[in-house]
């Protein structure tokens, strides 16, 4: 049980009849020496590359985070261990985080936020999300939860993902994603839901933000690193665009990094699908899966080592 402190651990995994070893990174070497699962409660760590040559008993990793970016190395997807997610226990959280942004952009309430501080009483007029067009991109089952959020508070919907296609129940249209410059200038708010893969990193670079339409709004909750931030920092200076941001390149994002003094811009701290109660979410989901393993039945929310997801649909 990969933890960043050793005692900071999963609540309600006490009746579990298994051996537990709690170790932060620096313990992980002799920790996982004979051990058969790895729990990643730190998810975003890296420390199992480095510790690789000592695992050589491990038939499974669980990591409790929906992506799994920050496990993948070659030895691991060319091995036989079988690797887990946090499938479902963030995709509604995520897309109310998506809904919250997309009507605060729409209420300007950054500039209610400013004129708040300032002590002035400016009356504006807002617009309404009702017919707003909204492109998700990334059509797993976080970008489905939040396309049919979106749907239901009164937006028009498509997606972006590897395969075009219609007819789709939750995006209706889904687009390339191969093709984003051509596609984004529809949108009022393009929303980012996709894993980072070879294929995503970089996706959003200055050709797509440029095309993005004027006074539209980016939504990144997927990862940092699929948006070129140089190029944004530039588009957000111009005014052109706004953008809420969850995940960043760098995480914790640093005091000195410009984005925080960005114009239109909202920041949090990756924290989008972290409602409470969701520590004891991801708990149970393992010991779920635990109990699988134990039985012999076969593992929930098995990723695809070479996609670096669990391939639900093409996205």
């Amino acid at each position: 049980m990969l933890c960043e402190r050793a005692t900071d651990r999963p609540p309600g995994l006490e009746g579990l009849p298994v051996e537990f070893r709690y170790c932060a990174a620096d313990g992980l070497r002799a920790a996982v020496r004979g051990a058969q699962v790895l729990m990643l409660w730190d998810f975003f760590s890296t420390a199992v590359r480095d510790v690789w040559a000592e695992a050589g008993s491990l038939e499974w990793i669980h990591v409790t985070a929906a992506g799994v970016d920050t496990l993948l190395f070659d030895e691991l997807r060319d091995s036989a261990v079988v690797v887990t997610n946090a499938h479902g226990v963030f995709d509604r959280p995520i897309a109310e985080y998506v809904l919250g942004a997309v009507i605060a952009h729409a209420k300007d309430s950054l500039r209610s936020y400013d004129l708040q501080r300032g002590r002035r009483w400016q009356h504006r007029e807002t617009r309404s999300v009702l017919g707003a067009r909204a492109l998700v991109v990334g059509t797993g089952a976080i970008g489905r939860a939040t396309a049919r959020l979106l749907r239901a508070a009164g937006l028009e919907v498509r997606g972006a993902g590897r395969v075009a296609r219609g007819d789709d129940p939750d995006f209706g249209t889904i687009v390339a994603s191969s093709n984003l410059a051509a596609e984004v200038g529809w949108a009022d708010h393009v929303v980012l839901a996709a894993p980072l893969t070879t294929a995503t990193r970089g996706l959003v670079d200055a050709t797509v933000l440029a095309a993005m339409r004027p006074g539209s709004h980016l939504v990144n909750v997927a990862r940092g690193p699929i948006v070129d931030e140089t190029a944004l920092l530039a588009a957000l200076g111009s005014g052109r665009i706004a953008a809420t941001l969850d995940v960043f390149g760098t995480e914790p994002l640093p005091p000195e990094h410009p984005l925080w003094d960005a114009p239109n811009v909202t920041i949090t701290a990756h924290m989008s699908g972290d409602v409470i109660g969701w520590r004891d979410a991801l708990a149970a989901q393992f010991a779920t899966n635990v109990r699988r393993w134990l039985a012999g039945e076969p593992l929930l929310n098995i990723v695809d080592k070479k996609l670096g997801y669990i391939p639900t649909g093409d996205r």
